[in-house]
């Protein structure tokens, strides 16, 4: 048993990388939004806490606070896969959505979705001062809408 099971490694290894593979990790490029994000509006307490790319993926939670309370949390997750980088988001334990790069520039990405209600587009940057801005976009009532978030990276 042993033998076959090295036999079968040797010859994987032989045939090359698989068509499963994801393709080349440009995760590393969406560096810029590591870190805890903080920023506050109409008395909510917003935080977004991005870690470091590695491993073809950067992890993502948010937290919405008010009156001393949690009012609204999405777990989100930016991966490399076989289609191509994806923004997989799940607010307040939904289900997972993802989002498609539709946009990779060098402090800037955009992701997107037709298929979804709302919002169809997730859009993050950071301007000149260094702040973080965060904005979806789709339609809503037969019109197009958008919200958007303005963070400073925390100490």
């Amino acid at each position: 048993m042993r033998r076959a099971t090295a036999a079968l490694f040797l010859l994987g290894s032989l045939a090359g990388p698989s068509s499963a593979q994801a393709p080349p990790d440009d995760t590393a490029r969406l560096s810029w939004l590591e870190g805890r994000w903080q920023g506050t509006s109409d008395g909510v307490a917003m935080e977004e806490h991005w870690t470091a790319p590695r491993g073809g993926a950067l992890l993502g939670v948010h937290r919405d606070v008010k009156s001393g309370r949690m009012v609204s949390y999405e777990f989100l997750r930016i991966q490399a896969t076989p289609e191509g980088i994806v923004y997989f988001a799940s607010p307040s334990g939904a289900a997972v959505t993802p989002f498609k790069l539709a946009e990779l520039g060098e402090k800037r990405v955009v992701f997107e979705n037709s298929q979804h209600d709302f919002p169809q587009r997730i859009l993050y940057w950071t301007d000149s001062a260094g702040a973080l801005h965060a904005r979806i976009e789709g339609p809503q009532d037969g019109k197009t809408v958008s919200e958007e978030w303005v963070w400073t990276k925390a100490r």
